[in-house]
């Protein structure tokens, strides 16, 4: 059984996704983010940047969440094209862009004060990194919309997965701007956020962290049952 350490809304939530889509045995293990428990020696241990989630296998403890993903999909030859396969290289190539730009450049984006740097001006560092996403999800919609197995309505992903998360978020924080996303300016990435909510994994995952009902369309904040979502 998986052990994985989490806590509600977080990065965390993309790996339950796909462990509930594939139907494997884990567990939990809260990480309190109110009380800072991802700083703590024992979580350190696990993943010693810090950051959530991490997830304990066979093969050890696991950290970043695109390499989690990579490695069940892998392992368990599910929601993603076979190592080998034609398609494989263009489903890398956007995981790896929505981990290492979309995904870095959001966190930029929710925290600009901690990032913009010193003396500089934070609403402008922004605005600058808003319009920055807003280019990335123009890509990403012109590759929704062209429908490939590991990007569709029709059948998820771990990419699929990771991406309408990333919607959940922008639609909500930061907080000081939240609602400024509107998500049906992308229509490929609206539907491909409706046809993931509506499937077990989803609805399980919401249950579990207090996410409501529409959780990529219409999203609401977390009420979750344990722990905080900031």
């Amino acid at each position: 059984m998986y052990v994985l350490h989490y806590a509600p809304d977080n990065a965390s939530l993309i790996v339950r996704l796909a462990l509930e889509d594939m139907r494997l045995p884990y567990r939990t293990v809260l990480v309190d983010r109110a009380r800072r428990e991802q700083d703590g020696a024992a979580y350190r241990r696990l993943n010693p940047a810090g950051l959530i989630p991490a997830l304990e296998t066979p093969a050890g403890p696991l950290s970043e969440t695109g390499a989690i993903l990579l490695w069940l999909a892998e392992e368990h030859g599910a929601l993603a094209p076979a190592p080998g396969s034609p398609e494989r290289g263009q489903f890398l190539r956007w995981l790896f862009f929505t981990a290492n730009t979309l995904h870095a450049d959001i966190r930029l984006f929710f925290y600009p004060d901690r990032h913009a740097g010193t003396g500089a001006d934070v609403g402008a560092f922004a605005d600058t990194t808003q319009a920055r996403i807003l280019r990335h999800l123009g890509l990403m919609e012109d590759l929704a919309a062209g429908r490939p197995d590991w990007l569709s309505p029709d059948a998820p992903s771990v990419l699929s997965w990771y991406v309408v998360t990333l919607i959940r978020w922008l639609a909500l924080y930061p907080t000081g701007r939240a609602g400024w996303l509107d998500l049906t300016a992308f229509p490929a990435l609206h539907t491909l956020a409706a046809a993931h909510e509506g499937r077990p994994a989803a609805r399980k995952a919401a249950l579990a962290e207090g996410l409501g009902d529409t959780i990529f369309t219409n999203p609401s904040y977390a009420r979750p049952p344990e722990g905080s979502a900031t």
